[in-house]
């Protein structure tokens, strides 16, 4: 899907200082190189038009989702909005939590993983490396396993550090690859769309203060989700 209409956008909560709506799998969170239609450039489209604004509407970009990864996104319709969610996210008060399916089945069922991550700019990979490395970034993450199918682990992982690629390179790392992850997983991986979705999103509204949460399961329709009950990837634990 790379023609996505600000008509296609679906909404999930909407005020006058924020939107939060679902990135469909396979567009750019905002602009990159392929330019490709964005979501960030979708969203100021629906805002203008709805609202009649002339001119250039401002919708700030506060985190991003990788192009293959679906989900909850929240953008910011102020300046002011923009930065008290940015130091929410520095601060660990944004939370962020995804649902994967995993190609094999962990012999620890919950974990925490810290590794040093570095990104090569040649070739846009992510590797994981030792401390010591010049450029080395710490990412740390929590996984826990909530059912296991045909050699498949269908997981909840939340993430304490917002690194490039950060899932799909830390679990490979351990023998547990994101399904249809190519890219870091290889052949074990299986060939499909990426089985990462962003699940649930936390955080304190810029301006009332109000503690907001908002979830949205993965396709439960498409494979590999169809093997799984999605709906415990948006029940409360």
């Amino acid at each position: 899907m790379t023609d996505m209409k600000k008509e296609d956008l679906i909404v999930l909560y909407e005020d006058n200082h924020i939107i939060v709506v679902l990135k469909p799998q396979n567009i750019p969170s905002c602009e990159d190189e392929s330019k490709d239609k964005d979501l960030l450039t979708v969203v100021k489209e629906y805002v203008k038009d709805k609202e009649h604004k002339p001119g250039n509407v401002y919708i700030g970009l506060v985190h991003r989702l990788d192009r293959p990864t679906g989900g909850v996104m929240v953008f910011a319709k102020s300046s002011k909005a923009a930065a008290r969610l940015s130091e929410q996210m520095k601060s660990g008060d944004f939370e962020k939590k995804y649902s994967a399916v995993l190609v094999g089945n962990l012999k620890e069922k919950r974990g925490t993983l810290t590794n040093y991550l570095k990104k090569n700019p040649i070739n846009n990979m992510v590797y994981v490396c030792p401390q010591t490395v010049d450029g080395a970034k710490f990412a740390e993450l929590e996984y826990r396993v909530l059912e296991e199918k045909e050699g498949l682990s269908l997981a909840e992982i939340k993430l304490h550090t917002g690194r490039t690629h950060q899932i799909r390179v830390q679990m490979s790392y351990i023998g547990a690859p994101v399904y249809g992850d190519m890219r870091y997983g290889g052949e074990s991986a299986k060939k499909g769309k990426l089985a990462l979705w962003a699940t649930s999103l936390s955080f304190s509204h810029p301006i009332s203060k109000e503690r907001l949460c908002f979830k949205i399961q993965p396709p439960s329709d498409e494979l590999p989700w169809s093997k799984f009950d999605t709906s415990k990837t948006v029940e409360i634990y």
